[in-house]
């Protein structure tokens, strides 16, 4: 900075120089942390004043670490620029290979291409796998990018040139003796490989969070020793845009989270073009991570650049670049070093005279921050060294990088996936790869010898950090579970005792927690509704986790229910935010396998913003084989009455039952509530099952029965004979119903019966659950439980739920041949009114099921 260089239409020149000569004389005499001092007390001082005036949350357009402060570079910087450069090729080579033989297979390398050097620089120095003396760091990989850390795991011996040839070829590899590899991080398709599916954009930002702050969660309460590690995510500019790589910014502030580090890889452009052409995004992803209180540091130029800064005390280069938009600076990245010297670095003499002495070629090579490994490991260096903020690094970096004229900085470059043979020979050339024109141009991969010495560094680098990475773990100590008697004999020998099954599920929950094996296991997660649910109980009981505990007394301290927060707290209140939420639901029920600590997450919410609202996080956490309990509660179309459209679900149990590995259940009493939960922590905490459960509450109090014993089978394979009704040699109907809308298909039964009908009613816990196991037992060759349910009963079927038709749908082609069937629903849009009112509306209370039965039958 140049003390002189004063604000334009400054009245008073001097005194401007004035302030600005004795400021840089304060920081030159007393240091950094005095300045910062005087700064503070100046900016409090016109805050007090009302000046009207804050600081800008932009800094200049140059690293936030400069070249004097960046420490040693620890390793061997000519090594690890040749393991890059081969990891580039092996990982082209991959997807032009595939494409070549396959063109419909896809693939991507810019986006490898432009983040090798961040992903190596974290291998080989930063990023800690599971050992004895080291839980593990969590590395949240850019999906686009999975081709190289593919070929890094050929390098490392885990994976084999065999494999690489069958790149998102899953189903026909084992047939040729090889692994396929999936086109992204998924943890069901390679589930000791990948832990963290990214795929879904914003998924994994909003995940890393969560994980890093369960792992707070688990430290406080005394579970785990989380300290030393580190949650990586590596994401992409254009990432940022969506929603939920933002929602979470300022949890992880609020929860000083300096566990976590993020990885912005700003390459500027996105699938169609440049994520910000006509502005800046790293300006813009600045202010934004700056205002939510995270540190913030800029890598944006290499060390080639240094010198030209340092020739540069005017400033004139760091204002080129300031005010040079990014859709102008894709164009720099497509373009030559001539290019660049006359439109860039031609603007003004100033500029020009910087780089008189260097040649077309020295200014074509001059890196940006990303791409220049010792740039890197000081950034990298410095956030691990952070302390009370989470850190974001914004990595400046150019898509295609390496790829010339087939795709550095262009506009198609993302979609980019075959190259030429001149392409092939320049991308060899640009990184001196030791291969002959005939292997670069038939796309050979490329592995040193076992005894090289690239090898052998390699494998001492992940030696020295663990092992290998990515590596997803599943060895965990089952957790015993108590018998059912002892926390739900309440709900099985209900006695007709009147409640809603949401009210079971809470003190069923209460009892668990007690238990003194499981309940430290147990995490009870909400979304601001505890109350409405009915848990406030809870809160004295175990407490609401907060990271600094309590510091007030609360409102409702004298309270029985008071509010109590509590630094060993087991309850997640994660606020109005269901992707929030979810997020934290994911990173408990993956504990398992990240933390190799079983524990089972309970997520209560309103049913109707679960799987509409947050489908796309459910899906993910299916992916990454989650353990645990997902509970719809105040669930169905016409339960919660009042409440109206937005609230009323009658499609979740319709969704769920795509998601292979989710259980669905629909109960209607609390006995087969308690019989269910019993059967889900036994298949996940004791079996190890990679399964989780869907369950719907409803907040409708009715009588409950006890549960026979005879029903239990039933009630975990989707459905039982609850009872007949009427006389023995009445014309025979059958009906089937599920959640709250049970109580209407009895009531249409008792009804029928008074007709002289001889009704059975089956009460089917699980639609989904039934018709998995029917189409299972055809494949087999043996009798479904559906049609052992119907063997004994007769005549027309009738199906009635509070959700939509298709949920009952799913039975119809699983039924006995000759078996008329029927099914009602809650199609359509909800709205408010009275449970009597809604459901004669949507035409499932009793009497419109029984006049559907009666027209579906014969005339009696």
């Amino acid at each position: 900075m140049n003390p002189h260089d004063l604000i334009s239409q400054d009245p008073d020149p001097q005194e401007t120089a004035e302030w600005q000569e004795a400021f840089l004389s304060l920081l030159q005499s007393q240091g950094p942390a005095r300045a910062r001092q005087m700064l503070d007390g100046l900016v409090a001082l016109a805050r007090r004043e009302r000046v009207g005036w804050r600081p800008r949350l932009n800094t200049p357009y140059v690293n936030t670490i400069a070249a004097e402060q960046q420490p040693p570079f620890p390793g061997d910087l000519a090594i690890e620029e040749r393991l890059a450069s081969l990891m580039r090729w092996n990982a082209l080579a991959m997807v032009v290979r595939a494409n070549q033989a396959h063109g419909e297979l896809g693939g991507h390398i810019a986006s490898y291409a432009s983040a090798a050097d961040l992903f190596e620089t974290g291998f080989n120095h930063f990023f800690h796998a599971r050992c004895e003396s080291h839980g593990g760091d969590l590395v949240f990989f850019q999906p686009h990018s999975a081709p190289g850390v593919y070929a890094r795991a050929f390098l490392d011996g885990r994976l084999s040139e065999r494999d690489l040839m069958h790149y998102r070829q899953e189903i026909v590899a084992p047939g040729q003796g090889a692994r396929g590899l999936s086109s992204y991080p998924h943890p069901w398709l390679m589930p000791d490989f990948w832990q963290f599916p990214t795929g879904s954009m914003g998924i994994g930002p909003i995940s890393s969070i969560y994980q890093a702050r369960f792992m707070r969660y688990l430290q406080h309460r005394g579970l785990l020793d989380t300290g030393g590690r580190t949650v990586w995510g590596v994401f992409g500019d254009g990432e940022m845009d969506e929603p939920e790589s933002m929602s979470a910014l300022t949890l992880a502030a609020r929860e000083k989270l300096d566990n976590l580090v993020w990885v912005v890889n700003c390459n500027l452009q996105r699938l169609d073009g440049p994520v910000r052409g006509n502005d800046r995004i790293i300006d813009e992803l600045e202010r934004l991570f700056a205002g939510a209180g995270w540190n913030v540091i800029k890598l944006l130029w290499g060390s080639d650049w240094d010198g030209l800064f340092a020739r540069d005390p005017g400033g004139a280069l760091a204002q080129a670049l300031g005010d040079t938009v990014d859709g102008q600076m894709q164009t720099f990245a497509a373009k030559d070093g001539r290019f660049n010297r006359e439109n860039f670095f031609g603007q003004n003499p100033a500029l020009a005279a910087l780089v008189q002495g260097l040649s077309d070629e020295q200014i074509d090579r001059l890196k940006r921050g990303g791409h220049d490994l010792v740039k890197i490991h000081a950034a990298y260096a410095a956030a691990v060294a952070h302390r009370g903020q989470p850190t974001v690094i914004l990595a400046h970096t150019k898509k295609g990088y390496g790829m010339g004229a087939a795709g550095q900085g262009r506009m198609t470059t993302h979609s980019q996936k075959k190259l030429d043979a001149d392409d092939l020979l320049a991308f060899r050339d640009r990184f001196a790869l030791p291969l002959s024109d005939e292997q670069a141009t038939g796309l050979a991969f490329y592995k040193p010898a076992e005894d090289s010495a690239e090898l052998r560094y390699l494998r001492e680098r992940r030696a020295a950090l663990g092992g290998a990475l990515p590596r997803r773990e599943t060895a965990c100590e089952p957790v015993p579970v108590p018998a059912a008697e002892a926390y739900a004999g309440f709900a099985l020998n209900a006695g007709g005792k009147e409640m809603s099954t949401t009210m079971a599920f809470v003190r069923l929950l209460g009892n668990l927690l007690k238990d003194g094996a499981l309940g430290p296991r147990i995490v009870p997660i909400v979304a601001d509704e505890a109350r409405t649910f009915g848990m406030a109980n809870l809160f004295k009981q175990v407490g609401i986790y907060s990271s600094v505990g309590q510091r007030y007394a609360p409102e409702d301290i004298g309270s029985v229910l008071s509010y109590r927060e509590a630094l060993d707290g087991q309850i997640l209140e994660e606020g109005i935010s269901e992707a929030g939420a979810i997020a934290s639901w994911t990173a408990a029920a993956t504990s398992y396998s990240v933390h190799g600590l079983a524990m089972l997450p309970f997520y209560i919410y309103y049913s109707m913003f679960g799987f509409q609202r947050v489908g796309d996080a459910i899906w993910a956490a299916a992916d990454q084989r989650a353990r645990g309990f997902l509970l719809g509660a105040t669930s169905g179309r016409t339960t919660l009455g009042g409440e109206g459209l937005q609230h009323q679900d009658g499609s979740s149990h319709l969704v769920a039952a795509t998601i292979p590995n989710c259980k669905a259940y629909d109960p209607a009493f609390a006995g087969e509530l308690a019989l269910i939960v019993d059967a889900g922590l036994r298949e996940m905490l004791v079996e190890q099952r990679d399964v989780f459960y869907y369950l719907t509450l409803m907040n409708q109090n009715y009588a409950q029965p006890d549960l026979p014993a005879s029903a239990r089978e039933g009630v975990l394979k989707g459905g039982y004979v609850f009872g007949r009704f009427g006389p023995v040699d009445g014309a025979p109907l059958t009906l089937l119903g599920s959640g709250a809308i049970l109580t209407e298909v009895r009531g249409a039964a008792e009804r029928l019966a008074q007709q002289g009908f001889c009704v059975h009613v089956c009460s089917i816990t699980s639609w989904s659950e039934l018709a998995r196991e029917a189409q299972a037992a055809e494949a087999e060759g043996r009798d479904s439980w559906l049609g052992q349910v119907l063997a004994g009963t007769a005549g027309p079927v009738l199906a009635a739920s509070d959700y939509v038709r298709a949920v009952p749908e799913a039975l119809r082609a699983w039924l006995p041949p000759g078996r008329a069937y029927r099914t009602l629903g809650t199609d359509g849009f909800g709205r408010s009114d009275t449970r009597a009112a809604l459901r004669a509306f949507f035409q499932v209370d009793a009497a419109s099921i029984a006049e559907a039965a009666r027209r579906a039958g014969p005339a009696r």
